[in-house]
């Protein structure tokens, strides 16, 4: 029976384990079989060992470490592969003289295992948050209704389709999603109130989720323009102007029933001055401290919004949405918005849409200590999955290269339709 004297602990006998030894080397010939006691000693560890073939002493093979390196002085030194030959460059290639660089940057790039390791940014499932859309449906006659504009998305039955969609991303790491409801028209009122009723679409899904998955973070989205009959984020004036103040009034309703039914992040994405304080207070007077805001901070007047209004059908009845949303020439503008966001109580910032607006994230992320999004719109989504239907591009690199690049720009996390297809894409799965 043989015996390593290792530290602290003390093994009893075990049967059927083999240590083969060449110098110091252990082979991987290793078996193992659980002990059958072990005993707690204070200074010592005792592996019994046994051979394949019965009770003997272990054999150590081979020279020492000593007589090898004495072999090496003596001149006998053991073979090792040649120097590989230099690479021959093709016929044609003119000689010259090598440039006199001391940085060269592409060193550390020209392996797969050094450009991994000098990456400066990462993206993972967590990263990630899942829009979805969700309609009313009848209990066994729920339909998920295709958007013709966002190939691969679908209103989803808030009974079923839904719970499924959930499922499938979290079972790749996506574990965060957002809320957009398609109303029915005759709930739609120039007030919006539907918008708080806490038995309306968005709620009753929310307690649903949080019933089947209680660790799932759930966004949701504070607007009144998918219950708006004029289609607005606001409430709108007899002469077109968005009211800015009765509007506030309405959304800490809808934050405060929102909060009630489970969410986890309350967001405003109406650009109302002032909303963020408001609902802040509203929330907390309600005992909701726990509910975070993410702020639209800088949600632009977009023409990349258009997929997202058909799946709503929620398009402005008049107008457009310039007098409350931002002017997409305008940077500095940016600026005010997050000073006053991160002074009323935000808890995340936004910037929307997203890949059109790397600046805006970068301004953003170098300005404010707070967590920043980028929401990569339905404009943006819509573009990639068409360029890949016509074979112009490669749809899964450019989807993952835009989500790396929103992330090298300064977002902490993105909101995405491609959620799902991008975190298949980094579990290794085929669409």
């Amino acid at each position: 029976m043989a015996s390593m004297t290792i530290n602290s602990v003390n093994f009893g006998t075990a049967k059927g384990v083999k240590f083969e030894y060449l110098g110091l080397k252990v082979h991987q010939n290793v078996t193992c079989v659980k002990p059958h006691s072990v005993k707690f000693a204070p200074r010592t560890l005792t592996v019994n060992a046994v051979e394949a073939h019965g009770d003997g002493p272990v054999k150590k093979m081979g020279k020492s470490d000593e007589g090898c390196e004495a072999a090496v002085v003596a001149g006998n030194v053991p073979e090792a592969p040649p120097v590989p030959p230099k690479p021959s460059a093709p016929a044609g290639t003119p000689l010259v003289i090598p440039l006199r660089l001391s940085k060269r940057p592409r060193r550390n790039r020209r392996s797969p295992v050094l450009r991994a390791a000098f990456q400066e940014t990462s993206i993972s499932p967590a990263n990630l948050v899942y829009p979805l859309f969700i309609h009313e449906g009848e209990v066994e006659r729920e339909e998920d209704t295709p958007i013709g504009a966002m190939p691969g998305c679908y209103r989803l039955g808030w009974r079923h389709g839904l719970v499924e969609e959930v499922a499938k991303a979290r079972d790749v790491g996506v574990n965060s999603i957002v809320l957009f409801p398609k109303v029915p028209d005759a709930l739609k009122t120039s007030t919006g109130d539907e918008a708080y009723n806490d038995n309306g679409l968005v709620p009753r899904t929310i307690r649903l989720l949080k019933d089947k998955y209680p660790d799932l973070v759930i966004y949701t989205d504070v607007a009144l323009d998918p219950y708006s009959s004029d289609g607005h984020d606001g409430i709108v004036r007899e002469d077109g102007v968005i009211m800015n103040d009765e509007t506030v009034h309405q959304l800490c309703k809808q934050a405060v029933s929102q909060a009630r039914a489970g969410a986890d992040v309350v967001s405003p994405s109406d650009m109302m001055d002032g909303r963020i304080g408001a609902i802040r207070a509203a929330l907390d007077a309600e005992g909701f401290q726990h509910v975070s805001i993410m702020s639209y901070t800088a949600k632009y007047a977009s023409s990349f919004y258009g997929p997202f209004r058909e799946a709503l059908d929620s398009n402005p009845r008049f107008g457009d949405k310039k007098t409350y949303q931002m002017n997409p020439a305008n940077y500095r503008e940016a600026l005010i918005e997050t000073h006053e966001d991160e002074a009323e109580g935000a808890d995340i910032l936004l910037v929307k849409p997203g890949l059109p607006y790397l600046d805006i994230i970068r301004l953003l992320r170098d300005n404010s200590s707070l967590p920043i999004a980028a929401y990569q719109v339905s404009g943006e989504y819509s573009m990639i999955k068409a360029g890949g239907v016509l074979k112009m591009i490669d749809e899964e690199r450019v989807m993952m290269e835009s989500l790396m690049c929103l992330r090298r720009a300064g977002a902490d996390i993105i909101l995405t339709y491609f959620a799902l297809q991008a975190a298949r894409c980094m579990c290794g799965e085929k669409r």
